[in-house]
């Protein structure tokens, strides 16, 4: 019989080149450099999905407060008074215009949002920049609006019954409150919480999870 064939030592062959045995597995395409470094690109942490977190405690704590509004606004209304502008410039014409219009308003309005977003962040950095921009965030995030709007109407049904129910219900939902009874005015009441809890909570913060402010300022805009 001939003799076995003798199997490559991959350690020995790397102890013969002077070298170590990973150095044999690499190359180009893997994240590391020839002294076994991780590359620079790769050190760096996405911080998306803590800004979503941090935007999401921040809001939860302060929420948007009255004095800041009543100072400058608010990035809604800022976005809304872009829209208004240009709809008053390009809502005329043939139908087919309006709807091309249409189409380019929605895209200067995402655009203008996110790139002043983008600016914004990019301006801001460090821990204290982390936490100016995971406020402004929380702008864009409304769970706490939207718990106090009902917890209103709770304690509306409460202490004064039907009539206070009905009264507070109308600030958040479309429909007359006026025929609606007891379990109506509640039912109303979550419906609203539901339905804005997905444009108003998740969406924004899962955009600001995948791309950070500019995302959420963007789908905002869009919304």
């Amino acid at each position: 019989m001939g003799a076995r064939p003798r199997v490559p030592n991959a350690v020995a062959e790397a102890r013969a080149c002077c070298c170590r045995p990973a150095d044999l597995f690499q190359d180009d395409r893997r994240p590391w450099v020839g002294d076994g470094a991780p590359r620079a690109e790769y050190e760096a942490v996405d911080m998306d999905i803590p800004l979503a977190l941090a935007a999401m405690v921040a809001e939860m704590l302060t929420g948007y407060p009255g004095s800041l509004y009543r100072r400058v606004g608010h990035p809604v209304v800022w976005i809304g008074a872009l829209i208004r502008a240009l709809e008053v410039k390009l809502n005329r014409g043939s139908d087919r215009r309006r709807r091309i219009a249409g189409a380019v308003a929605l895209a200067v309005t995402a655009v203008a949002a996110g790139a002043a977003a983008a600016g914004l962040a990019a301006s801001l950095t460090g821990a204290a920049g982390f936490l100016v921009v995971a406020c402004i965030g929380g702008s864009l995030v409304a769970q706490r609006s939207l718990a106090e709007h009902v917890r209103r109407v709770a304690d509306a049904l409460d202490r004064g019954g039907l009539t206070s129910g009905r009264a507070a219900v109308a600030h958040i939902v479309g429909r007359d409150p006026e025929s609606l009874d007891m379990a109506g005015v509640s039912r109303a009441a979550v419906e609203s919480l539901a339905e804005n809890f997905s444009d108003g909570v998740v969406a924004p913060v899962l955009w600001m999870a995948v791309g950070g402010l500019p995302a959420a300022a963007a789908y905002k805009a869009i919304n």
